[in-house]
């Protein structure tokens, strides 16, 4: 089966990948933050022994887990940063494909998260609040009638829920608009950021669109926001791709860019990142004649620590430059 970043689904050329997380909490035990190891794990096996076999679930405790591996796994937004800070007291269930996984004992309880490919919130959604109910069918979630799900960040309360796409947004970027975007998406209740953040900058024009609000308003009403807002972004996005699919200085740039990835003996991740980021728009435009699942998965699948889980040990930067290089001239 695909994973998220590999298949192809609705608007794939400019949404990568969908993402819906709910926050929840048991009733019958404090936030994480004041709990001790030994009872974390007891909510983490709790939960396992409620939904891993149902839902076909790979259970697996952060400690046995090398520092790649975790960081791995933030890298392929697969668990948050933060869940990747500290092993102590946290588990990890996970579908085979890696569109289902639920985070135990981070800020909260439970972070039950689903991806998949393209824009598909509703299906996301559908899942998400299925495995929810299933778990809250064995388990007792800590719920207010006036505040909705209890979380220990207020701005979590009321669904709990954050959903999110992640876009390419190049043509946008190169026109200088994502601050003033940025702006706008925020006086709408939504949020966009880089999906991969060095000093600011989004590498390979990647960025991740999301929900802000999640007290006082519907589950499907945030995403129906969200989903709107995502179509608006995309036709501009299209609108400036178009202005730019016959410019000779941007041929070259995706031929210069392709040849480059091609040859290369050494690829720093922030150089990989844009130019895999043009060889992505030159097949979107039809300059290129590629294959998106490949490119899809090289951007997720070359970040620095998902190279070091690869190879089984910690590579130095230079190390791990030559080995991209590697790998993206064999699968290229």
């Amino acid at each position: 089966m695909s994973k998220w970043y590999i298949g192809e689904g609705d608007h794939n050329d400019i949404v990568i990948s969908t993402r819906v997380r709910l926050a929840r909490n048991l009733a019958d035990y404090p936030f994480p933050s004041r709990l001790d190891n030994r009872s974390k794990i007891k909510i983490n096996e709790l939960v396992r022994d409620a939904i891993a076999d149902r839902e076909h679930l790979q259970y697996t405790e952060l400690k046995t887990l090398t520092r790649a591996e975790i960081v791995s796994l933030a890298e392929r937004h697969l668990i948050s940063p933060e869940f990747a800070s500290s092993s102590d007291g946290r588990a990890l269930l996970m579908s085979d494909n890696e569109d289902v996984s639920i985070m135990l004992c981070e800020e909260d309880h439970i972070r039950l998260q689903v991806m998949k490919s393209g824009l598909n919130l509703s299906e996301a959604y559908e899942i998400a609040d299925r495995i929810d109910n299933e778990i809250n069918e064995s388990l007792n979630y800590a719920f207010d009638e006036r505040l909705g799900y209890l979380t220990q960040n207020p701005t979590n309360l009321g669904t709990g829920m954050r959903a999110s796409v992640m876009l390419h947004l190049p043509a946008l970027g190169r026109e200088g608009r994502m601050n003033t975007l940025a702006l706008t998406v925020s006086k709408l209740g939504l949020n966009i950021r880089p999906a991969y953040d060095e000093n600011g900058m989004a590498l390979g024009s990647l960025y991740q669109l999301s929900n802000q609000v999640s007290l006082g308003i519907s589950e499907a009403a945030a995403i129906e926001n969200l989903k709107s807002i995502t179509l608006q972004l995309a036709t501009q996005e299209r609108a400036a791709r178009k202005e730019m699919a016959n410019s000779i200085n941007v041929q070259d740039e995706v031929y210069r860019a392709y040849g480059i990835l091609k040859s290369a003996r050494i690829l720093p991740i922030e150089e990989f990142m844009s130019l895999i980021s043009s060889v992505r728009l030159g097949k979107v435009l039809g300059i290129l004649d590629t294959d998106i699942k490949t490119i899809n998965e090289l951007m997720v699948s070359m970040q620095s620590a998902t190279i070091n889980a690869f190879v089984g040990r910690t590579l130095e930067a230079g190390e791990r430059d030559i080995e991209r290089a590697k790998i993206v001239r064999e699968r290229l």
